[in-house]
């Protein structure tokens, strides 16, 4: 098996900050309705010349600048998004001709707010069988253009943004263990019924606002507090690493009140899980990266540190990866 280690990272945010006093004036909601519900003080929101392959392609292009890597030497391209720019092309293949990554193979992973730590664990594979010897890895999100301006229970909750990170062979291997888990009959939890094959668009899906998400936030909240708990614990088995050796655990940032209550059911302090949610909202697939550069930046992460993820969301999917930080990191 071929060591992996990850050896740089980056992010792109869209420049409009929308606030919890900017929502109270075109929904019924308040900042203090927001913040104690959410713990959600402002987002970032898309300008209508960006998409998600625009946001993903200047978040590659940031982890490729640091690392300094040549472009034609980028093997594997892997955005992990629910809100592609359209249902096919992927963005993958997108961002492989924005940046002229022509020798990668592209292609996109939807597993919702899981969907980068699905993205990790799916291109460290390729690396350690020896199929390739990088992968660029992304989740991006423009949930904007997806909730409904007039639910005031969903659309206090989401923001746009991207994060991205090169995963490369190494001499001693960084990612130690990780699940991936599914529970399809929660799938009614958080959903988008109208664009597919189910309900093709039309005028009856537009007038009954079907292209919007729908959630089920009390139930949603119910369901994943026990199946995070139970990934994070799993992987630490798998690792052989004690959950208290784990110095921060980089949650999915969907509600400060779902980080508080798996803290609580760990027995692990608040302080040792990344919350950066009262910046940017939940940006899904992009949540955990920037959660990642937040802390990188911020001194919280350093070589030798063992980093756990845990992404959950939409399916409803869930997963981990506790990966040891290398040295050679770059951000």
């Amino acid at each position: 098996m071929i060591p992996v280690k990850l050896s740089a990272l980056g992010i792109y945010l869209p420049t409009q900050v929308m606030t919890n006093h900017d929502l109270a004036k075109i929904v019924d909601t308040s900042d203090e309705w927001i913040r104690t519900r959410t713990g959600i003080v402002e987002r970032r929101i898309a300008s209508s010349e960006e998409s998600t392959s625009t946001l993903a392609t200047a978040a590659a292009k940031q982890v490729l600048d640091k690392r300094g890597i040549e472009l034609l030497e980028i093997e594997m391209i892997l955005v992990a998004t629910m809100m592609p720019d359209m249902p096919f092309p992927s963005v993958a293949c997108k961002v492989q001709d924005n940046i002229g990554a022509f020798n990668a193979f592209a292609f996109d992973i939807s597993a919702a707010c899981s969907g980068f730590v699905y993205g990790l664990e799916t291109a460290a594979s390729f690396i350690k069988a020896g199929a390739v010897r990088n992968a660029l890895v992304i989740g991006a999100e423009v949930l904007s253009r997806c909730i409904d301006w007039q639910d005031r229970s969903t659309c206090v909750l989401f923001g746009d943004g991207a994060g991205a990170v090169l995963l490369e062979s190494g001499e001693e291997n960084c990612f130690l263990g990780s699940v991936l888990r599914t529970d399809g009959s929660g799938g009614d939890l958080l959903y988008m019924p109208g664009g597919g094959t189910k309900q093709p668009a039309s005028v009856q899906t537009v007038e009954n606002r079907q292209h919007f998400l729908k959630m089920n936030g009390p139930e949603l909240f119910q369901a994943v507090v026990p199946i995070v708990c139970e990934a994070i614990t799993d992987t630490c088995n798998k690792a052989e690493i004690s959950i208290e050796d784990v110095e921060l655990i980089i949650p999915h940032q969907a509600n400060i009140h779902i980080i508080e209550e798996v803290a609580v059911y760990l027995g692990i302090p608040i302080e040792r899980f990344m919350c950066n949610l009262h910046k940017y909202g939940n940006t899904s697939a992009a949540s955990i990266p920037i959660a990642l550069y937040d802390a990188v930046r911020d001194g919280k992460i350093v070589p030798g540190d063992y980093v756990m993820t845990v992404g959950f969301g939409a399916g409803l999917t869930c997963g981990a990866s506790l990966i040891r930080w290398d040295k050679s990191f770059v951000c």
